[in-house]
């Protein structure tokens, strides 16, 4: 006779089976290991969710994470406006930010095309992205936009179909993307910060 979880316990493991990284075992050992210690970690976790619940929105600049209207990457004034690098999520950005080699501004998109699911470009943001780029290029202040997207299918169908765009709008501006020293397949979330140093500074024409 196998044991019946409560409802709620059974929520609970769903949501968690949600998150990337998680399966079933994973799911299940993460819920038991919360109730456990509901005094602790569970109330932690539950006011940490409430606080990015209520508290957490996108940057009207760059889309990324952020508290307030800006977030302070786009309020730093030490980085170079004339550079603007297009990253899939906001978890690339901070990998991308902490290797250190990027002395520019940054654009988060939502996530990448799939035409099989259903993902066009409304759903990612390329609009706004496009609306950044265009105000950026009348200022006169653009150099560059790099194209950071994963070697993967879906990143290399999207980091073209960018490039396109780009180029047709803007010939004058320059598009590179990240070099191929990023490994195939892997996310640059996942990606070690040499590596993905080595990538920005060797950095080709699109």
């Amino acid at each position: 006779m196998s044991i019946r979880l409560s409802p709620a316990i059974l929520d609970l493991i769903e949501a968690l089976k949600k998150l990337p990284g998680f399966g079933p075992r994973s799911a299940q050992r993460a819920a038991f290991h919360l109730l456990q210690n509901r005094d602790g970690a569970l109330d932690a976790l539950g006011e940490a969710l409430s606080k990015v619940r209520g508290g957490v929105t996108r940057c009207k600049l760059c889309n990324t994470f952020t508290e307030g209207d800006i977030c302070p990457v786009c309020l730093d004034e030490g980085r170079d406006p004339g550079l603007l690098c297009v990253v899939e999520s906001a978890a690339d950005q901070m990998a991308l930010d902490s290797s250190l080699a990027w002395p520019g501004f940054y654009f988060v998109l939502m996530g990448r095309l799939s035409p099989v699911t259903g993902v066009g470009p409304g759903d990612i943001g390329v609009d706004q992205l496009m609306k950044r780029i265009s105000v950026a290029v009348e200022e006169g202040i653009l150099r560059e936009v790099v194209i950071a997207m994963s070697y993967t299918p879906e990143g290399d169908a999207t980091a073209y179909y960018l490039i396109e765009a780009l180029k047709k709008r803007w010939p004058q501006l320059r598009v590179t993307r990240l070099a191929r020293g990023l490994p195939a397949g892997i996310e640059i979330e996942y990606t070690d910060l040499s590596t993905i140093a080595n990538a920005v500074y060797s950095r080709r024409d699109a």
